[in-house]
This record gives structure tokens, C-alpha cells and sequence, in this order.
């Protein structure tokens, strides 16, 4: 699947004008957000990435360098026309009442119908088409202020898929959200860029769904500015842990997601793979004891045994004993 650089940003400077002087709130951005991804921003609160959303949306002007969507300067694009490019989708929640989740999706079509925003044929077939996309097709004649959060952002999504755009920006689209309906939303986004051609970029806080999901990171703070890769080139290079190098804060390269940091009093040797080695490791750790495969230790304790069921501690100076359960096994720990 050929994959084209749908923006690119030139030594982009982004901020806000005054009558004297000007604020910058982040300079010299040099990155290309491309087709057929999910890209997702992620940064501290006050870094900027709002701002950037904005910038790109032609929301505010930038300050200096360019940005080139679809190969023409974003400032070179009529009101109207960049309609057909670029749909936005804000984290605000929408207080809409007496409008179903059909009209929403409806008013997608407004850069097409004209004044009297009159719907064709072509564009109730558009709607639907777009309702059917992120399944909420029960929900497509429910009043809005009905919904859940998590399916009015499926509506709000419905509606930018209306407006036909190649370019889709969401900023914290899963803000409000629940954690099951979080995973939806991103597994939609991500699963729309490969069957709708789109090129899809959002902020968000949300992490480790980030991490688990997107196809690019876009990593933003004062000091560099942006640093884009996929998530596992960041890890693999030092960034996502230099990124988030805070008290409390771990990137762990064995599971490629953040964890806290804890203080540990003890190491033991933990051998296994799977999910089984995640969960005593985790559990082990939140106890402040170091474990892993590759360690010196006195204790050792095995999570895969094809011979036997449960978790094998060995001890130095005593007979090994089977735990059945991760809750028995720190309950020997502890003796």
C-alpha cells in the first residue's frame, strides 16, 4: 500500500500574533503526516498541541514556515475548498438537542449542498454510507442529547467521514470516554485509515493506547520540538524514555508500554514467556521486587512448566515449592 506524504511541514513556527510581538509556542517543526496512518501527538499539558491542531486546521495563522497539504500551501486554499480537504473533529462535547444522530452526519455535506443545504440522493446515500462506517446504524434516528459520550464521538466521526475529506483532524477525541469505549474509538480510527484512504492525525493523553494503536508518534515538548517515528523505532531509539523521564515514570522495554517506578528492596530471577511471565512480573513489581529473566538472584521462579501446573519457586537453602495462584506465590514470598 503506497503511503503519501498528505502534509509536511516546513520549519513551521506556531504561536500567536500581537499588535508588538509575538508568542511563540513552538518553532522550526519539520515532519510529514502521511496516508493510510494513524497518527497521534502526544505531549504535556501547555506544550502545544492544541495550538498545532489549530495551525494545521487554518484555524490561526502560523507565525513563519510552511505547511503543504496535498502539495499546496495550506494558504493558498479557498474557505470553501478547504472545506473538501480538511474535516475537524474538537474535543468539546456537542449540546445539540432536537437533531438526530442522522441530521448530524447531514450537516457533513454542507461544503456540497449550498445555501439551502438541500440533500441529494448522492448525499443521503454519503450519510449512510458514513453511518454505516463506524456502525451506529441502531442509533441513526436517536435524538443527540440521548447518547453516550462514546456514541456521540461516533457520530461526530460519522459526520467528518460525510464531508468527504481526504484529512481528518481530531483533537482528544477520547477525552470523555470510558476505557472500553477509548479502545473503540482509536481501533475505529485506525481501522478507517486503511479502508478509507485517510490520513487521520489527533492529540491525545491517552498513552498507552498511543503506543498499542497508532502507526506514527509525534513526540512534542519545548525543547525539540517534534520527533516523529513509529512507536516501537521511539523505544528502540531512547526517545519515549527520555521523553517521559520523570520521577515515577518507566518506559519498560520488555512490554514496550510505561509503567510506574518502583523502589525495589529485592531482586528474583523470573524465567517464562507469555502472558503468564507479564502477570507475576507486574504483580512482583508492584510488590518492589525486581524480576526478570536475565538477572542474578537467589530465588527463582518458574512461570512455564510443561510438567507441572502453577509457578515453581526455588530456593537456595530449601525444597522448591508450587504456588497455584499468583496471590499463593506472594504469599510465599512474604514468609
Amino acid at each position: 500500500m503506497n503511503k503519501i506524504a498528505t502534509i509536511q511541514l516546513q520549519h513551521l513556527n506556531i504561536g500567536y500574533r500581537g499588535k508588538t510581538h509575538h508568542k511563540v509556542v513552538a518553532e522550526n517543526i519539520c515532519a510529514s503526516i502521511y496516508s493510510n496512518e494513524l497518527t497521534c501527538l502526544l505531549g504535556t499539558n501547555g506544550v502545544g498541541k492544541s495550538t498545532l491542531l489549530r495551525t494545521l486546521s487554518a484555524f490561526q495563522p502560523r507565525l513563519q514556515g510552511d505547511i503543504l497539504l496535498m502539495d499546496k500551501n495550506l494558504n493558498q486554499y479557498k474557505e470553501k475548498e478547504l472545506s473538501t480537504v480538511i474535516s475537524v473533529v474538537l474535543t468539546e462535547k456537542c449540546d445539540i438537542r432536537n437533531m438526530t444522530v442522522r441530521e448530524l452526519v447531514g450537516m457533513g455535506r454542507s461544503p456540497y449542498t449550498g445555501f439551502w443545504g438541500n440533500l441529494s440522493n448522492k448525499d443521503r446515500e454519503i450519510v449512510e454510507k458514513a453511518i454505516e462506517s463506524v456502525n451506529i446504524r441502531p442509533l441513526a434516528s436517536r435524538m443527540l442529547h440521548t447518547l453516550s459520550d462514546g456514541e456521540r464521538q461516533k457520530a461526530m466521526i460519522a459526520k467528518a467521514l460525510a464531508q468527504e475529506t481526504p484529512v481528518i483532524y481530531l483533537d482528544e477525541p477520547t477525552a470523555f470516554l470510558d476505557f472500553p469505549s477509548k479502545v473503540e474509538i482509536m481501533q475505529l480510527l485506525h481501522h478507517l485509515t486503511r479502508e478509507t484512504d485517510k490520513t487521520i492525525f489527533l492529540s491525545t493523553h491517552d498513552l498507552e493506547l498511543a503506543l498499542q494503536i497508532a502507526d506514527k508518534i509525534w513526540l512534542m515538548d519545548k525543547t525539540n520540538g517534534i520527533t516523529s517515528g513509529t512507536p516501537e523505532d521511539l523505544a528502540l531509539d531512547g526517545h519515549l524514555s527520555n521523553f517521559f523521564a520523570r520521577k515515577g515514570i518507566t518506559f519498560d522495554m520488555e512490554s514496550g508500554l510505561f509503567r510506574i517506578t518502583n523502589n525495589y528492596r529485592r531482586q528474583i530471577r523470573l524465567t517464562g514467556h507469555g502472558y503468564r511471565y507479564a502477570m507475576i512480573r507486574k504483580a512482583l513489581q508492584r510488590n518492589e521486587i525486581f524480576a526478570a529473566r536475565n538477572i542474578e538472584a537467589d530465588i527463582h521462579i518458574e512461570t512455564n512448566n510443561p510438567e507441572q501446573e502453577g509457578f515453581i519457586l526455588h530456593f537456595p537453602d530449601r525444597p522448591s515449592l508450587k504456588a497455584d495462584s499468583i496471590e499463593h506465590l506472594l504469599q510465599f514470598l512474604s514468609e
